[in-house]
C-alpha cells in the first residue's frame, strides 16, 4: 500500500465520500435560494469501518434575486431572514466548506470527493449552480458522479424515505428535528456508513479498503 494514501482511498476508487445536505428555497437550482449547507466528511477507522468525521454547518444568505418558495419555507421552517441566523453568504459557506474537502482529499491521498446524499442530484443541482455562481474553479467534487442513499436505501431497507430507512436500520430519527440541513446530513452520513460497514462485515469487497481484509 501507498505510503501516501490511507485506506479509505482504496475503498471507493480514489473518490473521497462527503455526505451533503443543503435546504433551499424551492426545486429550481438556477432560479431558487440555497438556505443551508451541512456536509459530513467521512474518514475510515483503524478497523476499517466508516465513521463520520469532520461536519461543516452555514446558514446561508439568500443570492441577490433569488426567488424563495414559500411552501419550501413552510417544510423547513426557515426564516430566510431572521437576524438570529447568523447566514454569510454563498461565496463564504462554499470556499470554506470547499477547502476543508481538498485538505482532507490530501491528506488521504484520495483523487477527489464524491458527494453522498439523500437524492443526490437534487443537492448536487443546487451546489454546481451556486458554485457557478460565485465563479469557484476548484470545485473538489466529482462534477456528475455521487453516491445516493435514497438508492442504496431501497436496496438495504426496502425504504427510500430517509426517516422509514433509519427506523429499519435501527437509526434514531427525530421527525421534529428534520428538514434542517444539519440534522438531516448527519443521518443521511449515518445511514451511509452503516450500509457500507455492513455490507464488508457481510464478506463484500474483502481486501479493498483496510490492509487487515483478505477475505479469510
Amino acid at each position: 500500500m501507498s505510503q501516501d494514501k490511507l485506506p479509505i482511498a482504496y475503498r471507493f476508487r480514489g473518490y473521497l465520500p462527503v455526505v451533503m445536505d443543503l435546504e433551499t428555497g424551492g426545486f429550481n437550482a438556477k432560479t431558487d435560494a440555497l438556505l443551508e449547507s451541512a456536509v459530513v466528511i467521512l474518514q475510515m477507522n483503524d478497523e476499517g469501518n466508516l465513521v463520520p468525521g469532520e461536519r461543516l454547518f452555514f446558514n446561508i444568505e439568500p443570492f441577490g434575486g433569488a426567488n424563495i418558495e414559500q411552501s419550501a419555507l413552510e417544510f423547513t421552517g426557515i426564516d430566510p431572514y431572521h437576524p438570529f441566523r447568523m447566514a454569510v453568504p454563498e461565496q463564504q459557506a462554499l470556499s470554506e466548506t470547499f477547502k476543508a474537502i481538498r485538505t482532507e482529499v490530501k491528506r488521504t491521498g484520495c483523487t477527489r470527493a464524491v458527494i453522498v446524499a439523500h437524492n443526490a442530484a437534487f443537492d448536487q443541482s443546487f451546489l454546481n449552480a451556486a458554485s457557478a455562481r460565485c465563479d469557484i474553479k476548484k470545485n473538489p467534487f466529482h462534477p456528475f458522479s455521487t453516491f445516493d442513499t435514497a438508492t442504496l436505501c431501497g436496496l438495504a431497507f426496502g425504504q427510500t424515505v430517509l426517516a422509514r430507512a433509519c427506523e429499519v436500520a435501527g437509526i434514531e430519527f427525530d421527525s421534529d428535528e428534520a428538514h434542517s440541513a444539519k440534522y438531516d446530513c448527519d443521518k443521511t452520513a449515518d445511514l451511509f456508513c452503516h450500509i457500507v460497514n455492513r455490507w464488508r462485515q457481510l464478506g463484500g469487497l474483502q481486501g479493498i479498503g483496510h490492509p487487515h481484509d483478505h477475505g479469510d
